[in-house]
């Protein structure tokens, strides 16, 4: 599996230097060395996952995709030989903590984890908190800036990514649902402060979503 995530991710890095040619890094610093953690963004391209995979390497992290993208055989394939597994977004089942959760205790894997769920939605929800509760990891914020098409990053546009400091929810002692809007008040307010770093003048505009037939 390790192979393969490597080998992917350096197939990643040369096709979008090759697109792109203009990314850069902020706080690559702040991403823990020695210890797994949750990484947190809110969800603004399909392709962002990809970026901060190949900003915080060394480290190799666990997605969770919908379960829709394992239907194609080949595809689930490759999927789950890059550490990614299946979740039915609809009826989330208790597996959508329990693999994160093992995979931080029991290996090297950190997680990769987006709590709005969708690039629609600027909600935010409970499951990151949950995870990184229950493994005893920190939470490291992270956030994208750039073209949110991938058409648009054949233009050179600039594509940023910045790392911020790690959050430690170790003080909340109870993931009731004060707890959890605490966590989430703490991401969002990392969130900002991140986006203001790269650009303060940055708005973010949701694409609209397509309705179905």
């Amino acid at each position: 599996m390790t192979f393969m995530y490597r080998f992917l991710l350096g197939v990643v890095r040369f096709l979008t230097f090759f697109i792109n040619t203009n990314a850069r890094y902020i706080g690559r610093n702040n991403l823990p060395k020695e210890e797994n953690y949750v990484l947190v963004g809110p969800h603004r391209t399909w392709f962002e996952p990809l970026y901060f995979a190949m900003g915080a390497w060394p480290r190799k992290f666990s997605f969770m995709a919908k379960k829709e993208l394992f239907d194609n055989k080949f595809l689930g394939f490759i999927l789950k030989k890059c550490h990614v597994f299946p979740v039915d977004r609809d009826n989330p089942g208790p597996s959508a903590i329990k693999t994160p959760v093992r995979a931080l205790k029991n290996t090297d894997l950190s997680v990769m984890v987006f709590p709005s769920g969708s690039r629609y939605s600027d909600d935010l929800k409970g499951g990151a908190a949950v995870i990184a509760k229950m493994a005893k990891v920190k939470i490291v914020p992270a956030v994208y800036q750039g073209p949110l098409t991938f058409g648009a990053l054949f233009t050179k546009k600039r594509v940023t990514m910045a790392f911020g400091e790690p959050i430690d929810i170790s003080d909340i002692k109870k993931l009731d649902k004060e707890g959890i809007a605490e966590v989430e008040r703490r991401m969002q307010k990392a969130f900002k402060e991140l986006d203001m770093q790269i650009n303060p003048d940055f708005v973010y505009q949701k694409p609209v979503k397509k309705e179905q037939k």
